[in-house]
């Protein structure tokens, strides 16, 4: 049975003091996280005081939303891999609708990121998604598929251990619209049915896909009761320990 995860999307919001304050109302509910794998996804520059504030019980994650692949260089104001994980960081998101779209990466910069990070032993959560004039025309499946093999199906089978798969349906972030639990299940069966024609049974049994799209504490337990929804990356609810909480006890 794959072990649900809920990851939190903090994007570029909270001071400091307020995300100290929000990761430590998550660490006092840190003996109930038990159930699932939880992540938070920090600004750059909180992620060196939450991954010290971390419980020795490492039972709450912290992850980069963002790297620039290359060790070093001339890239002025970019973070590297390499000063991510000084930081003892060891997730990071790639391939997020918003950086796709607003910052134009594209499938070739996405796979070099994905690369990079395994090359590096970091967990990659990688984003996927369609728009809505895509799901509109019926072509989300294949939208989906093209994405998958542009930008992570080059990758061995044996770094799948380190790989997670978030769907989230770009017409459903920040929008309020939620995919049905069916509609949201049955894209991922399509991937987990993509997952066995290239790497086989095993890594599509065990490889966790996650549900990114409006997801909140009225809707996340009819998601999570879903067959093959392996829990959440969340945005806007994350940002609120009541409703992230909610969310992370609704994947029991």
């Amino acid at each position: 049975m794959r072990k649900k995860i809920i990851a939190g999307n903090w994007k570029m919001n909270l001071t400091k003091n307020e995300a100290m304050h929000l990761y430590g109302e998550l660490e006092l509910s840190v003996d109930n996280l038990a159930h699932a794998d939880v992540y938070v996804f920090s600004p750059f520059v909180y992620l060196d005081a939450l991954n010290v504030a971390r419980n020795a019980e490492g039972l709450l994650h912290v992850g980069a939303q963002n790297f620039y692949p290359a060790l070093s260089g001339a890239y002025t104001g970019e973070i590297s891999i390499n000063h991510i994980k000084d930081l003892g960081i060891s997730a990071v998101l790639v391939g997020h609708s918003e950086r796709r779209s607003l910052f134009h990466e594209n499938e070739e910069f996405l796979k070099q990121k994905v690369d990079l990070a395994l090359e590096n032993g970091f967990t990659v959560f990688f984003c996927c998604g369609e728009p809505e004039e895509i799901r509109e025309r019926v072509e989300h499946f294949s939208f989906v598929e093209n994405q998958l093999n542009a930008s992570l199906f080059h990758v061995d089978a044996s770094k799948f251990k380190n790989i997670v798969i978030a769907y989230e349906p770009v017409w459903a972030i920040g929008t309020g619209k939620t995919a049905t639990n069916e509609q949201a299940n049955e894209m991922h069966q399509h991937i987990r049915t993509l997952l066995n024609a290239r790497f086989g049974k095993e890594i599509s049994d065990t490889t966790r896909i996650l549900y990114g799209g409006s997801c909140n504490p009225t809707n996340a337990a009819g998601l999570f009761s879903m067959s093959d929804i392996d829990g959440g990356l969340i945005g806007g609810a994350s940002l609120k320990a009541s409703d992230f909480l909610s969310i992370i006890n609704a994947a029991r």
